[in-house]
Parts: structure tokens; sequence; C-alpha cells
């Protein structure tokens, strides 16, 4: 069976492009992803926090021959952009919007080859493809909708910016730390205390995952039961599917209700580790 690959333009995603000597070291102090260590031609998943520790925006951040960019949502872009030029004092560091266009290439099984051009890894899971900046649509590749991308995270049990919103929720909830999005190693960063604490403590009681239902999505925020308690709520989804973010110790192999409807919760391979403690 062959294998598709789509290209999809993402407008929801626009780039602010960082540079100047002390680049690096301002990111380092700010997000969840070491920057000191990056690459050209590489790309990194983080994010930016609340000093307490909530998900504000999530980023990805592009190595560059010289300097970067900032793979960010491009509604929120103007003001990560205030929020940098807050952080930056005497850095030296420079900041500008750019405007060339994010895209993405994935397969509908498996991974696709990188194709010519600026093109990165997704670094969150192989299955997701090939970030593409400025590019354009490769030879064979069929142009989908940035619908069909987001049909293929729920499917890949990979939340997004729509699940988690902005100064919500938890990274380590949004499962940041089981996509590569937060490097424990590296030092600090604005609100790397609590989210260290969530980690060592080992226990984690609420994550993102998906469930399954007959029927349309329920509304955002719609509440999860199992009997007569409360499992978790539904975030984001389409016919059949949705993200959800639950309780691990009641919602994990057990009959669900959500708008009077049967349901369950699903756990992705690549989370299954990380979930059996709480489904034991």
């Amino acid at each position: 069976m062959s294998q598709t690959v789509a290209f999809a333009q993402l407008p929801s995603r626009a780039l602010i492009a960082v540079g100047g000597p002390d680049w690096r070291s301002f990111l380092q102090g700010l997000i969840t992803q070491d920057v000191e260590t990056l690459e050209s031609g590489e790309a990194r998943f983080g994010a930016l926090l609340t000093p307490q520790g909530r998900l504000l925006y999530d980023l990805f951040i592009v190595g560059r021959d010289e300097g970067g960019w900032l793979d960010v949502e491009a509604v929120h872009r103007e003001a990560i952009l205030q929020r940098l030029t807050m952080y930056r004092l005497r850095a030296k560091v420079e900041l500008a919007l750019d405007e060339a266009p994010v895209s993405i290439l994935f397969a509908d099984s498996g991974v696709p080859t990188r194709p010519a051009g600026v093109w990165v890894a997704d670094p969150r899971l192989s299955e997701l493809g090939f970030r593409g900046y400025g590019v354009e649509p490769p030879p064979g590749a069929e142009t989908v909708a940035e619908a069909t991308r987001e049909a293929q995270k729920l499917r890949l049990g990979v939340p997004g910016p729509a699940d988690w919103g902005s100064d919500k929720t938890y990274p380590i909830e949004a499962n940041f730390d089981l996509l590569n999005g937060i490097d424990f190693k590296k030092g600090c960063f604005v609100g790397q205390e609590t989210t260290s604490r969530m980690k060592r403590r080992g226990t984690i009681k609420n994550r993102m995952l998906p469930i399954v239902f007959e029927g349309p999505a329920p509304a955002f925020g719609t509440e999860i039961l199992v009997g007569d308690l409360r499992a978790g709520e539904v975030l984001s989804g389409g016919d059949g599917r949705a993200m959800a973010l639950l309780r691990l110790d009641r919602a994990l192999g057990v009959d669900l209700i959500v708008d009077g409807r049967p349901a369950r919760a699903e756990v992705p391979a690549w989370m299954a580790e990380a979930v059996a403690p709480a489904a034991a």
C-alpha cells in the first residue's frame, strides 16, 4: 500500500525572527526548552509560561545559520513579541516579525521523506512530519487544508492551542513533558519551579487524552462523568473524537458518559508508559 503525503499551509502559525549576540542566552532564561545547544536546521518544541507555571504560549524554536525563528500562534504573535520585548532589557537581542508562511508535510501513515528546502522535523512525534518555512508543496504531495492536519493530530492524541488556551493549564497537563516540550536539565526559566515540582512528585493527576464517542463533538467544557463522579471535561474535537482533560485515577479503562452518551478514553502508544501507573 502506497503512502499518501499531504502538504498544508498553516495560517494559524506565524514567525518571529530572533537574532543578535545574546539571542540564545535571552531565550534560555525564558522558555521551557534548551536553546544553547540548538543547531541550524533543527526545531525544538517549548513554551512560555507564567511565573506561576501555567501555559501562556506554545512555540517552536527553529535554528538558522544566524539567529532563529519562533514559530508561534498567529493570533498571539503581537502579544508574544511585546512580552519578549518587555523581558529584553539590556540584552543584545533583535526581535522582528517575519512573514514567511508556515507549512507542514505529513503522511497518512509513517513518516514522509524530508524534502529539499527549509524543512525541519517536528520535534514532538516523528509521525507529525516536517515543518516548512517559506516553501512550496513538494512534488507529489497532496495539498490539503489545515483542518486535515488538525484531524491527524487528534488521531495521534496530540493536543494543541485550542485545547489549552492561555494562562489556564499547566504544561505537564498538556503533555509537554512527553512531547519533548520541557528540558528539565537546562536550569531556570520562567515558571520553572512549579513545573519541576510537578514532575518531581511523579504523580500527575490530570492529562489531556482523546476520547471516542458516537456523533458530533460535545461543546467545549462539557463535563465527562464516570457514574456520578466528574472525570474531566471536553476540549476541542470533531465527529466521534475529541481531546479531553481527564482525571487519570477515574477516567482510564472505564465506561464514561459525556453529553448523555457513552464514551471511553484512548491512551496513545506514545503516552502508555507515562499513564500506566495511574491506570493500575
